[in-house]
């Protein structure tokens, strides 16, 4: 193995730490048997109900079941060569419950007959008992009705698994190809799909039976000037979708970037990995970027992550209140910020909100993992701070009644807790295009696609980089810059924010691996905006002199 494959799949098993688990397969009840038309729910909700009635047996005054068989197929290739191809399948039995005022959880996946879901969900009630006896305060959760049997399904006009593995390692192979013969000299290019299967059941009256897709298409292309030693990458600036293979079509180019994920109709991975190639190019000619302050126009292909990581995961309820700190933190947004019911968080232009419910998202269900129907609701209301992202034993610290519906688990062997939910950036209210900001702009740089970041233990003091930098000089794109980040702290940036343009120019971006929790699960979500622009921002200068 030469160096470059042994850090592609030292990469690739780094990777692989945020990947869904697999538990052995089902045995009594098969993966077959629930996917049999007719068939499939009556044998989940008869389980479900095996467990809810074990759990109240014992003295569970609450219970749920998670019934899941989570599908992933991840398809890899390298310039010319298929690298891998790895599908897994998972199924089992995650049963939680309130006894003794106190959360039990246990789960089963190597049998599904009715007694050893039985035995589950007594385990889980002998866990809840014992926790009891260090208990504090007895969980508060917050009432929910039951909506009986219902269902929800992600919009699939292609689904990722009936297409042959043959066309997608074409479409991979095509996508190296156009990129190798536009100026690359190396590529990887992977498509990574996901089905998730999942049936909830409450002692609140729920029955939900959901069918969950997700895709994420993406490649790394990779340039090098031989004569001076350096490189530049470019990598894909698909957005990862709450969709099926659909996702993957033609649609009109933006003239800029030549990529086609304006407006999320689609997004065309041959253009992609063609202008890609082009641009790492033209990224080693580019001029080296001068430190200081720059007026920054910022594409929501680049938005996504700074709003994921200042925004997204400082309003966290669990992190607000130190209960979690894995990953980067707890959070500068705390209570008493909240309650002061003016914390200056950004400008008057700023104005997040939470949506489980935008449709192709990749947080897009219809109820959460502990059957609380999905919602939309304001987190920072013309730069104020007005609310976090709370479920079922933590919304009464606000003074509210109801979960907001963002409780999640990554498999049913896992334990569901707060998640993020899709946290965007609102559309300015006035028609703004692109081209109508830039021309404002004297001295500044457009910066498209995610880079890499850092960020601190309070989410408060950042740095991001990007993909793609134009330096804008009285108006005008000038030409490509390199070395590019921008530092600055969540509410200084915040409030640096001026202007963004209208509804016509809002996409989503996305995480499809953000990993929080010890042990760590994973979850997928997405994080809309318009293109939006942020006056004075410290500009650095990443690279050196050739």
């Amino acid at each position: 193995m030469n160096r470059r494959d042994f850090t592609q799949t030292l990469g690739l098993g780094a990777a692989g730490l945020f990947m869904p688990k697999i538990p052995a397969l089902a045995r009594t009840v098969t993966a077959e048997e629930l996917l049999e038309p007719g068939l499939d729910i009556a044998i989940k909700k008869r389980l479900a109900d095996v467990a809810l009635n074990a759990a109240t047996a014992k003295g569970a005054t609450y219970a749920d079941v998670r019934i899941a068989r989570y599908l992933n197929q991840y398809v890899m290739t390298r310039e010319d060569k298929v690298q891998n191809i790895i599908n897994t399948e998972s199924f089992g039995v995650g049963v939680r419950v309130i006894a003794n005022g106190c959360w039990g959880f246990a789960a089963m996946g190597e049998t599904q007959s009715e007694d050893d879901v039985a035995r589950t969900a007594e385990k889980a009630v002998a866990f809840a008992k014992a926790h009891s006896r260090l208990m504090k305060k007895p969980v508060q959760l917050a009432p929910q009705k039951g909506f009986g049997e219902v269902s929800w399904k992600t919009k699939v006009e292609k689904h990722s698994f009936e297409i042959p593995v043959k066309e997608k390692t074409d479409l991979l192979l095509a996508v190296n190809g156009a990129a190798m013969s536009n100026g690359a000299d190396f590529v990887n290019s992977t498509l990574f799909m996901i089905n998730e299967q999942k049936y909830f059941a409450s002692t609140d009256g729920s029955y939900i039976d959901q069918d969950v897709h997700r895709i994420w298409p993406n490649f790394t292309v990779t340039a090098v000037d031989k004569s001076s030693g350096l490189m530049a990458t470019r990598e894909s600036l698909s957005a990862p979708m709450g969709r099926s293979y659909d996702y993957l079509q033609t649609n009109p180019t933006d003239k800029l970037t030549g990529v086609t994920t304006r407006y999320n109709q689609g997004y065309d991975m041959l253009e992609d990995a063609t202008a890609a190639a082009k641009q790492a190019r033209l990224k080693l000619k580019a001029k080296s970027v001068e430190p200081g302050k720059w007026d920054l126009i910022l594409d929501p292909s680049h938005t996504y992550l700074t709003i994921h990581e200042s925004v997204g995961h400082a309003t966290e309820l669990d992190r607000v209140l130190g209960y979690e700190a894995n990953l980067a933190g707890t959070s500068f947004a705390t209570f008493d910020k909240w309650k002061s019911k003016n914390f200056n968080y950004g400008s008057k232009e700023v104005n997040f909100f939470a949506d489980k419910t935008q449709p192709g998202s990749l947080g897009d269900v219809g109820w959460d993992d502990e059957g609380v129907k999905t919602k939309k609701w304001d987190i920072i209301k013309d730069g104020i701070l007005v609310n976090y992202q709370a479920i079922r034993d933590q919304v009464h610290m606000l003074g509210e009644t109801e979960s907001q519906g963002c409780c999640y688990a990554d498999s049913w062997s896992t334990v569901q807790f707060q998640r993020m939910a899709n946290i965007s950036l609102a559309p300015g209210k006035e028609r703004l295009t692109v081209d109508e900001m830039i021309k404002d702009v004297k001295k500044g740089i457009y910066i498209i696609g995610d880079g890499s970041y850092s960020i601190d233990q309070q989410r408060y003091n950042f740095q991001f980089g990007g993909q793609l930098f134009y330096e804008i000089k009285d108006g005008q794109i000038a030409g490509m810059l390199r070395d590019v980040a921008y530092q600055s702290n969540t509410q200084e940036f915040w409030n640096s924010c001026v202007k963004v343009c209208d509804e016509r120019d809002y996409r989503m971006g996305g995480t499809f691996f953000d990993g929080k929790g010890q042990p760590a699960q994973i979850n997928s979500v997405s994080h809309g905006s318009s293109t939006a622009r942020f006056n004075g921002v410290n500009v650095l200068n990443t690279g050196r002199k050739i």
